[in-house]
């Protein structure tokens, strides 16, 4: 049986703070500051991740910067936008390769596409619970412990959103900023799901709790696999770094911990690996997806 879980009421707290991302700087592949020296912008790069921030309403953007041969399909996405543009000028503009490349962090796959934005405000655990009120089937919230890297935690991103996830909660301090490498690894999710940035991870999972959630946590060492666990129509997966794991007070607080069903000579995978796997497995389980 699973213990009882307070009754769901209106929280006390203070939301999660909104604001947009102050961080001056990106970095690129190889965790190399590139922001100001390399461009004044905050760019999205690649067809799929400049189309979706396009077709978000909360966006807010200054230019679409095209390679030759592209200007066509560029005005007619631009057309029906309805991300808020900032700036004057002509929104399409074509660069030869090596301007363009200049632009970006070393090394990005941009596909001959960049859109230079304003941050997104950053997302708020309240906003994401208000909404997951009238979300019907099983909700799914990520929780991300000390996962560093932009290329997984972008690609966690996109399984969430290709899975249906609510949200996807980070640690305020050490999560990677929300542009370049973890957006083009996002291929667009960043403006399909919500990324909280919370200041306390552990209270974050307290709050969820009070709104009726059960908390899972990946072990590749838990005693059941996830599958079998009765988690309930509003579940927390929470996921920890590859070096470390899950922290102990994360850990503490989690309901359960589940593994997945991978075999004794090689029981861990990649963390981004390891949440597709793992929302599949809960989606599967379900009731239903969580539908927007």
């Amino acid at each position: 049986m699973r213990p009882q879980r307070p009754p769901q009421h209106e929280s006390r707290r203070r939301p999660f703070r909104r604001g947009a991302d102050t961080r001056k700087d990106a970095r690129d592949e190889d965790g190399q500051t590139v922001g100001r020296t390399r461009s004044r912008g905050n760019w999205l790069y690649g067809r799929h991740a400049v189309s979706l921030a396009l077709a978000n309403p909360a966006r807010r953007w200054r230019r679409l910067v095209v390679l030759a041969g592209q200007e066509s399909e560029a005005a007619a996405l631009v057309a029906p936008a309805v991300a808020e543009r900032h700036g004057g000028g002509e929104p399409v503009e074509v660069l030869d390769r090596a301007a363009f490349d200049r632009l970006l962090p070393q090394g990005a796959v941009h596909q001959g596409w960049a859109l230079e934005v304003e941050p997104l405000e950053n997302a708020d655990l309240e906003d994401v619970l208000r909404a997951v009120e009238v979300t019907q089937g099983r909700v799914i919230v990520l929780v991300l412990d000390q996962v560093t890297d932009p290329h997984n935690v972008g690609a966690i991103l996109r399984s969430a959103a290709a899975f249906g996830a609510s949200g996807v909660i980070v640690a305020e301090h050490g999560a990677p900023p929300s542009t370049g490498v973890l957006a083009k690894a996002a291929s667009g999710a960043l403006d399909i799901v919500p990324m909280v940035r919370a200041v306390n991870l552990a209270r974050a999972l307290d709050r969820l709790k009070e709104a009726g959630f059960w908390c899972c946590g990946l072990d590749e060492a838990a005693p059941a696999p996830l599958a079998s666990l009765d988690l309930g129509q509003r579940v927390v997966l929470v996921l920890g770094s590859e070096g470390g794991g899950l922290r102990r007070l994360l850990r503490e607080r989690c309901d359960y911990l589940g593994r997945l069903p991978t075999r004794p000579e090689l029981p861990s995978l990649n963390v981004s690996n390891a949440a597709a796997v793992a929302l599949y497995e809960l989606v599967r389980g379900g009731t239903g997806t969580a539908a927007r």
